[in-house]
């Protein structure tokens, strides 16, 4: 079998798809140096325990990520009755979970990647630039250093967390973040019913402890948490900053 590269003549001025070379701009990762290792940062604090999620994601801002790319099949050629690539295309990754979550893996080291997947060409980015990848993918996760079997991966950075290095804003731990407090705060004001809340939670999850006038029927009760539910949801700039929010009631 003619192998597909065979006929062609880089000489002649263009690709093996006829498109001509010139006027071409080929430019560097930002990396040229780099050694494959993980940054020694990022490294410590997925390898420790108890590391805290503020911490993982600056040291991810701040560090090399690697994307794998694969190649996949663009043109199939059966015309000797066997199926075989008659050219292929390098492409991303996307996992796709059974609850339909899309996730684009990253990996901080070539070690850690080609333990994963042997047959992935890795590309070094910034990671706002992989960040902003999965988002154009449509994947609400990152996870970090996949292992070579089914496991979880070395830390996952969440919707909150992508969105946040997308854009360049440190992140923060939804109940610490003071817009979100500042929103929360202008969506309780118009309750009534509401005496005092708390926000507390892990991570990009809010939960918002309510203190409650007494006396309140059930049907109030679900009608102030719907409305409360809709006036955080109204406001871009929280769902940005959140990866969930939930209530618990009590009685002031």
């Amino acid at each position: 079998m003619t192998h597909r590269f065979s006929q062609h003549r880089p000489q002649d001025g263009a690709d093996t798809g006829g498109v001509p070379w010139a006027g071409r701009t080929l430019t560097g990762t930002g990396f040229d140096g780099d050694t494959g290792e993980a940054d020694a940062v990022l490294a410590g604090l997925l390898g420790g325990v108890g590391a805290e999620a503020v911490d993982v994601v600056a040291a991810v801002a701040r560090a090399r990520l690697l994307v794998p790319i694969v190649a996949v099949a663009a043109e199939v050629d059966d015309s000797s009755g066997t199926s075989v690539d008659a050219r292929s295309d390098m492409a991303s990754v996307t996992l796709v979970a059974p609850d339909g979550q899309r996730a684009l893996p990253a990996f901080t080291s070539t070690r850690a990647l080609q333990a994963w997947d042997p047959s992935a060409r890795p590309v070094p980015v910034t990671a706002r630039r992989a960040a902003r990848a999965a988002l154009q993918e449509g994947c609400e996760v990152v996870p970090l250093d996949l292992p070579p079997s089914p496991g979880p991966a070395a830390w996952t950075l969440t919707g909150s967390m992508v969105r946040a290095l997308a854009t360049g804003r440190p992140w923060a731990a939804a109940h610490r973040d003071e817009h979100v407090a500042h929103a929360v705060a202008a969506v309780v004001a118009q309750e009534d019913a509401v005496r005092g809340h708390d926000l507390g939670g892990e991570g990009g999850e809010l939960v918002v402890t309510l203190a409650l006038r007494p006396g309140l029927t059930q049907g109030e009760l679900e009608g102030v948490v719907a409305r409360l539910g809709r006036g955080i949801a109204l406001e871009p700039e929280v769902r940005e900053r959140i990866d969930a929010v939930a209530f618990r009631l009590r009685t002031a």
